[in-house]
């Protein structure tokens, strides 16, 4: 079973940065493609960034630019790096596989206050 822990949310203001983590375990990781999705109230789940196994990212229009996606295989953890926040940004982050078939952790709160 695949479990999906995600940590590195908070309160911050708009234009400052946060690093989300997601620690990853019971899956072949590194040839798994993992992504970075996000809630925000009232609004559908939506894909941020995703990066594959061989490293090649690809992100939302709303966040190029300003997140970058990692993964370190050794760790099984996949990172976003977030600058330039906009409260627009605000919402609960996941993580999981490329094409959410994984059972979703319990997210990570980022709020960006103007």
């Amino acid at each position: 079973q695949v479990q999906l822990v995600e940590s590195g949310g908070g309160l911050v203001q708009a234009g400052g940065s946060l690093r989300l983590s997601c620690a990853v375990s019971g899956s072949i990781f590194s040839l798994t493609a993992m992504a970075w999705y996000r809630q925000a109230p009232g609004q559908q789940r939506e894909l941020v960034a995703t990066i594959y196994s061989n490293r090649r990212t690809n992100y939302a229009d709303s966040v190029e630019g300003r997140f970058t996606i990692s993964r370190d295989n050794a760790q099984n953890t996949v990172r976003l790096q977030m600058n330039s926040l906009k409260p627009e940004d605000t919402a609960v982050y996941y993580c999981n596989n490329h094409i959410g078939t994984y059972p979703w952790g319990q997210g990570t709160q980022v709020t960006v206050s103007s």
